[in-house]
């Protein structure tokens, strides 16, 4: 299996968040279950100055840009031993401090600098055909299986290839004005409800989702949830209308970086057979927040991005009730002022109970996941979560809200049988909220219930070798159906 894996970022090459995780640790699972991978990323000025070695491929494409011809030059690298990428080196768009944009907000030449990656990666597949697959991840890549389906005859030796796109969050379409349609390089018949056209604006995503092969999001419940008018972000018809091609596969977890007993950056490893560790990982964690050193009230830990998405609002509706619970707070992130205003002011409120670090530390992030006894995502919605399955490794209980990957990896506790590795609410609100937090503490005061909670919770496993397999097997069922979607 040939698979070239495009990607506006991938990790440990480049990264701003979940989206150059995924990628990288999938293409890695894929090759230890035999695939040929190569990744497709634009050379940013950080791959630049940070990845080694960099090699000349003594390859050049020449790519049509609104009227204009745009010169890019293909630079190889490898990821480990077994993983080559391709870095696509076009200076004038991606030689700049940031991926997408800089702390005033995106660059206003976004549509360009992803039209030309697009462009360039298409030629780039050609010239080193045959392959597969093309994966493609997110609106950055979205018009590599437009280009090619429209334009055949320029792509021919890439027409048998199968064009997979992988939606990690359907809220970021790649939206820009009719103006820079001309970049696109397609007819006017393309700019109609039908194809790319959505509300007056170019929509990328879109192209995306109608001109791939097959369609994937980050877990089966995001996958459901997106074809409704609540959560499908306007483009719930067009999914609708593709949803025999649609597939939730739920992203895996790197247990090489998120494990308890390797973890280099927590104050002492532990493992469900021996949790004395854990004990001193929360000690640490309230050292560094300035809590009081209580070992027997539940220490909660937040880590998040502090924007509506993630139930900031719903969490701050609930914050006075929470401040009357036995317990402690730790939150981590950065995101809108306002929320970041709002939390900065907790630690002086309640000095004894909350703790807050505005931005982001991934060393500390790892130490409120080992130090937490349990973890909140109130999220109003959530493609997949990452840290609700980190944090069952490291048992540190979740307390999620019943949607998208947080519905599909926690199985809510019940007290009858003893089942569940969580917490689930369901409602969007401050008391719901509240009331999934008491039901954990509750069980929180029973040490022996909540030791076989966490002995549960870390045995669950969500590694990427069986995400791995859905994909093969996916890639496999295109490639045997033939023939265009």
């Amino acid at each position: 299996m040939k698979v070239l894996m495009v990607s506006p970022e991938i990790a440990p090459l480049a990264k701003t968040g979940g989206l150059a995780d995924a990628v990288g640790a999938l293409a890695r699972a894929l090759v230890d279950l035999g695939s040929e991978v190569t990744l497709v990323m634009p050379a940013y000025r950080t791959v630049l100055e940070n990845v080694s070695p960099l090699q000349e491929t003594g390859i050049e494409v020449e790519v049509p840009i609104a009227g204009r011809s745009v010169r890019g030059v293909i630079l190889r690298t490898r990821v480990g031993e077994r993983l080559p990428a391709f870095l696509i080196r076009a200076d004038s768009y991606f030689l700049r401090d940031g991926l997408y944009g800089n702390p005033q907000g995106d660059y206003a030449d976004n549509a360009e600098r992803f039209v030309f990656f697009c462009k360039a990666t298409l030629e780039l597949a050609r010239r080193t055909a045959p392959w597969d697959v093309l994966h493609c991840h997110d609106w950055q890549t979205a018009l590599v299986p437009v280009l090619r389906k429209v334009h055949g005859q320029l792509y021919s030796e890439i027409q048998e290839t199968k064009a997979l796109f992988t939606v990690h969050n359907l809220a970021h379409q790649g939206n820009f004005p009719f103006s820079v349609w001309d970049l696109l390089g397609l007819e006017m018949q393309y700019f109609t409800p039908r194809y790319l056209e959505f509300y007056g604006n170019i929509n990328l995503l879109k192209g995306g989702i109608l001109f791939a092969d097959a369609m994937t999001t980050v877990s089966k419940k995001y996958a459901s949830e997106i074809r409704t008018p609540e959560w499908g972000c306007g483009l719930d018809g067009v999914i609708r209308d593709r949803e025999k091609d649609l597939y939730g596969i739920l992203n895996g977890v790197d247990y090489q970086e998120w494990n308890p007993e390797t973890d280099p950056d927590i104050k002492k490893k532990y493992q469900a057979k021996n949790l004395i560790g854990k004990k001193f990982c929360k000690k640490d964690l309230q050292e560094i927040y300035g809590l009081p050193d209580k070992a027997s009230i539940p220490l909660v830990g937040v880590v998040s991005r502090l924007v509506d998405q993630k139930g900031l609002d719903i969490l701050n509706e609930a914050v006075e009730d929470l401040m009357h619970l036995d317990l402690q707070l730790v939150i981590l992130g950065a995101g809108d002022q306002r929320y970041q205003a709002l939390l900065d002011g907790l630690p002086g409120r309640y000095p004894e109970k909350v703790g807050v670090r505005i931005g982001f530390d991934n060393a500390l992030a790892h130490k409120i996941e080992a130090g937490a006894d349990i973890f909140l995502m109130p999220s109003k919605f959530e493609p997949c979560g990452l840290n609700q399955m980190y944090s069952l490794k490291y048992g540190t209980i979740p307390v999620v809200r019943a949607t998208g990957g947080l519905d599909d990896t926690i199985e809510d506790y019940n007290p009858l049988s003893a089942s569940g590795n969580g917490f689930k609410f369901s409602g969007y609100s401050g008391p719901t909220l509240l009331e999934a937090v008491k039901r954990a503490i509750t069980l929180y005061v029973n040490k022996p219930a909540w030791r076989r909670l966490m002995a549960g919770a870390m045995a669950c496993d969500f590694s990427w070798e069986k995400s791995a397999n859905e994909y093969l097997a996916l890639y496999q069922k295109l490639i045997e159906r033939g023939g265009p979607h």
